[in-house]
C-alpha cells in the first residue's frame, strides 16, 4: 500500500473509533437516566396502564440511526483522510520529482518549496543546499579533469615531438634531446604526484598524530633555504610552538607549498618571504607572506583553483605544476581548517591557515 492509502485507512480508522466511543457514551447516559420499563398512564382510565419496555423501544430506534452515523463517518473519514493525505504528502511529491531528476543527471533543478517552514520545508531547503554544493563539485570535478588532462598532455606532446626529431634527424644532438625529456618527464611525474597527493588528501586517507606547526615551518624554510638563495630571497621564520593534530606528511607538505610559492613569486631581487606561526584560544595560525607584485582581490581568489597562477606560466626548473595552493586548501578542508588569502597593499600575497589547536 502507499503512504497515501495507509494515511487514509488510519485516518478514517481513529475517526470511527471515536465515532464508536463517543456513541457508547451516549447510549450509556441514556441506559443510566432511562429505566427499563414504564407504566403507560391514561388520565381517563383509572385503572392503571400497560407496562411499555422503554429500553428495548429506544434500543430499536437508537441502533439504526448509530449505523448510520457510523456508516457516514466511514465515507467521510476515507474520501477526507484521502484529500487530506495528499495534501500533507504533495511537498514529498516535488521532493521526489526532484530527486528523480538529479538521479538523471539534472542537477540544475530547485525544488523551492513555498509555504511556511515546517519539517517538509526543511528537507526541501536541505535537498536543494546539497543540490547546490553537488552541482559546484561536479562542475569543479571537470574543469579540474580539463585542467589535468590538458596539463598531462603538454608533456606527452612534448616528448612526441623530441622522439619524432630524434627519429627522423639521426645527426641532431641526441645528449640534448634527451636531456630536454628527461625535463619534460620529470614535470610530468611531478604532476602526477602531485595529483595523487591531492586525491588522498580529499580522501581523508591519513591518520591524526600530534604535529607543532612551527618545526614543520622551521623544516620547509631549510629545505628550501637553497632555492630562496639562488634568488635572491631573505627567509624570516618566527613564532612559537602551535599544537595541532593531523598528518604530518600532508601538514609538511602544505608548509613547503607556501614557502616555495612564496619565493617562486617574489621579487626579481631582493625580496623577503615570512614565515609566522601562533596560537589563538582555539585554534593555531600559520601564516606566509611575501613580497612581490601588486595582486587585486579577483586575482588572489582564483589563486586556489587547480592549474591556476598568478602570472603567466613560469618557464623555470622551479615553475610548479599549479597545485602548489589547490593541494594546500584540499589539506587544509581536511584538517577541518581555514585558508585565507589577503593581497598585501605593499606588493605580494599574505596566506594564513588556520587550525583547530590540539587540546593539551
Amino acid at each position: 500500500m502507499s503512504v497515501r492509502l495507509k494515511l487514509t485507512l488510519s485516518y478514517a480508522a481513529f475517526l470511527m473509533l471515536t465515532g464508536a466511543l463517543l456513541l457508547a457514551a451516549v447510549w450509556v447516559f441514556l441506559l443510566r437516566y432511562v429505566p427499563e420499563r414504564a407504566m403507560l398512564y391514561n388520565p381517563d382510565d383509572k385503572p392503571p396502564g400497560d407496562v411499555f419496555p422503554v429500553r428495548s423501544v429506544l434500543l430499536q430506534v437508537f441502533a439504526p440511526r448509530a449505523a448510520a452515523v457510523m456508516a457516514f463517518l466511514l465515507v467521510f473519514g476515507l474520501v477526507g483522510g484521502w484529500l487530506l493525505a495528499g495534501r500533507m504528502l504533495a511537498p514529498l511529491a516535488r521532493i521526489t520529482s526532484a530527486t528523480r531528476m538529479a538521479t538523471n543527471g539534472s542537477l540544475s533543478h530547485r525544488i523551492r518549496l513555498p509555504g511556511r517552514r515546517d519539517e517538509f520545508r526543511e528537507l526541501a531547503d536541505a535537498f536543494d543546499t546539497m543540490l547546490v554544493r553537488l552541482e559546484a563539485h561536479v562542475a569543479e570535478q571537470r574543469r579540474f579533469a580539463a585542467n589535468a588532462s590538458h596539463e598531462l598532455r603538454t608533456p606527452l606532446a612534448i616528448s612526441k615531438a623530441l622522439l619524432d626529431v630524434a627519429r627522423t634527424d639521426p645527426h641532431h644532438d641526441t645528449g640534448e634531446i634527451i636531456g630536454r625529456l628527461r625535463t619534460v618527464n620529470t614535470r610530468a611525474i611531478d604532476l602526477t604526484e602531485a595529483l595523487l597527493l591531492l586525491s588522498r588528501a580529499e580522501q581523508r586517507s591519513f591518520t591524526l598524530e600530534p604535529v607543532d606547526l612551527s618545526l614543520l615551518a622551521e623544516e620547509a624554510t631549510e629545505t628550501l633555504l637553497p632555492l630562496a638563495e639562488g634568488r635572491g630571497v631573505a627567509l624570516d621564520t618566527s613564532g612559537g610552538i602551535t599544537p595541532a593534530l593531523g598528518s604530518p606528511s600532508l601538514l609538511l607538505q602544505l608548509t613547503t607549498n607556501l614557502v616555495h610559492n612564496a619565493i617562486v613569486h617574489n621579487l626579481p631581487k631582493e625580496g623577503t618571504v615570512w614565515v609566522t606561526t601562533g596560537v589563538r584560544s582555539t585554534t593555531v595560525v600559520l601564516t606566509v607572506e611575501n613580497t612581490g607584485e601588486q595582486l587585486t582581490p579577483q586575482l588572489v581568489s582564483t589563486l586556489t583553483e587547480p592549474f591556476q597562477r598568478g602570472t603567466e606560466r613560469i618557464h623555470t626548473d622551479h615553475a610548479g605544476v599549479g597545485l602548489g595552493l589547490a593541494i594546500v586548501k584540499t589539506i587544509t578542508q581536511a584538517h577541518d581548517g581555514t585558508l585565507t588569502l589577503t593581497p598585501r597593499p605593499a606588493g605580494g600575497i599574505r596566506i594564513t591557515v588556520e587550525l583547530p589547536a590540539r587540546s593539551p
